[in-house]
């Protein structure tokens, strides 16, 4: 059966949403929305080299490679720096059909290498696709490039403050005394299109000051990204942009996405004038405590080791890189 190569994402869009939602790895990082809004950001050098394989038990398509190609080096479409998972999008039963096809396209574009970045330890990408490499005579590196936590929700706060360790449960409602005791504050989200490209600029901002690392990060490409995806995120009603508020003054943010059932921490800052009152990890808090109520089962922090995550109940798992090589 032949592949068909991706020239677009609006052409293929309603089966990448229906293949999407019937593969195991449905995240937002996969939709065609966000990758169309990556590609049109970061695509210059870069050759698209999708396909898409037709379902050989019917109509409609039964898996989606969304390549990149640069020299000759395959890549998934996306970045380590904008894309917290990545994969491919398969049917499940589909794999090994999908996976083969997948080596012959490796053969015929000439690649050296196929790079594949941000693969979670339960992808079946990292089930099947080494064995059948190696089978082919390519070399395969797999090595852990990142952690990410989460928290399956329960239904009440409370029930959420019972799960903590009691440490970080006293430590929790110790910090919420605290703020209370300092004066009017109160949190917040801007959810429609116009008024968070309006506020924005205040997350980028609190961002920026928050961490050294966060500020050099904040390249202008980056900064271009933010507000397309952003928007294009919010005109499908999937933005929650926070505030903290202490005396009138935004002092904490949260850029959270809605998915599915899962609330997803993007990114975040703070005022470090304020960090004696903790008004970063309390937002993020409260970020959690309204996916609660909200109705949502899953609240992902996303990559990256930071303490507060296991603070407020973050269970890690491994984010790994995957490299074939030509022998």
């Amino acid at each position: 059966m032949a592949s068909t190569p991706i020239t677009s994402f609006e052409d293929i869009r309603s089966d990448w949403e229906s293949v999407l939602s019937d593969s195991p790895m449905n995240t937002l990082f996969l939709s065609s929305q966000w990758q169309e809004v990556w590609w049109d950001n970061f695509g210059d050098g870069r050759q698209m080299a999708g396909f898409y394989l037709p379902d050989p038990d019917g109509e409609g398509v039964a898996a989606i490679a969304s390549l990149a190609q640069v020299g000759s080096t395959l890549t998934f479409v996306g970045s380590q720096d904008t894309f917290d998972y990545n994969d491919f999008i398969v049917r499940t039963g589909h794999e090994e059909v999908f996976f083969k096809m997948l080596l012959e396209c490796l053969d015929s574009r000439d690649c050296d290498v196929m790079r594949l970045d941000s693969l979670i330890e339960d992808s079946p990408t990292l089930v099947h696709l080494p064995d059948m490499a190696r089978e082919k005579g390519y070399t395969v590196e797999i090595e852990q490039e990142d952690v990410t936590s989460g928290v399956v929700l329960p239904d009440s706060w409370e029930d959420y403050l019972s799960y903590l360790s009691k440490k970080d449960r006293h430590e929790l409602r110790r910090k919420l005394r605290r703020l209370d005791s300092q004066g009017d504050w109160r949190w917040y989200c801007v959810t429609d299109a116009d008024e968070v490209a309006g506020r924005l600029n205040d997350f980028l901002s609190l961002m920026r000051q928050s961490r050294a690392d966060k500020d050099e990060y904040m390249t202008p490409e980056r900064e271009r990204f933010f507000y397309s995806i952003a928007d294009r995120m919010a005109r499908l009603d999937r933005v929650k942009l926070y505030f903290l508020e202490m005396n009138g003054a935004s002092v904490a943010t949260s850029l959270c996405f809605d998915y599915g059932s899962s609330r997803l921490l993007y990114n975040s800052g703070y005022d470090p004038e304020f960090g004696y009152f903790s008004v970063g990890l309390l937002l993020n808090a409260m970020c959690l405590k309204d996916a609660i109520e909200d109705g949502f089962q899953y609240f992902d922090f996303l990559r990256g080791p930071e303490p507060y995550k296991q603070h407020l109940g973050g269970q890690q798992r491994s984010l790994f890189k995957m490299v074939v090589k030509r022998s």
